[in-house]
């Protein structure tokens, strides 16, 4: 038999239902700007994680950013480095943020990026 959930429950998985609707809500172009940012970072260092991000992006909107982090994992522009740092965000009270790097197709998009943009300038 299935446990009933208490009121407390039900409110917590509606505010977090609405959260991620928030987040899927956010436009294409936010999310090309965080692309965007994550290639111009893992093409100049090896590694960045989302303080790096926070510091040339407009505000997205709150979970955003890490959803868009994620989601570039998923597509394996970007791999974990297995590290981590504390965040210089003082709403997360420093807690670890992962350090990522771009993977064999992320630089590979990075490059194509680059050679499209400079052909556009010529």
């Amino acid at each position: 038999m299935t446990r009933r959930l208490t009121v407390a429950e039900r409110l917590a998985a509606a505010d977090k239902d609405i959260i991620l609707a928030d987040i899927a809500d956010q436009s294409g172009w936010s999310q090309f700007l965080v692309e965007q940012a994550v290639l111009i970072y893992g093409w100049s260092r090896d590694e960045f994680s989302a303080n790096e991000m926070r510091d040339v992006l407009p505000e997205l909107g709150h979970g955003f950013l890490g959803a868009a982090i994620n989601a570039l994992r998923m597509g394996g522009v970007i791999e974990h480095t297995g590290r981590a740092v504390p965040s210089t965000s003082a709403a997360t009270h420093g807690h670890r943020l992962a350090v990522w790097r771009l993977t064999a197709k992320g630089r590979a998009i990075a490059a194509q990026r680059r050679v499209a943009r400079a052909e556009r300038a010529a």
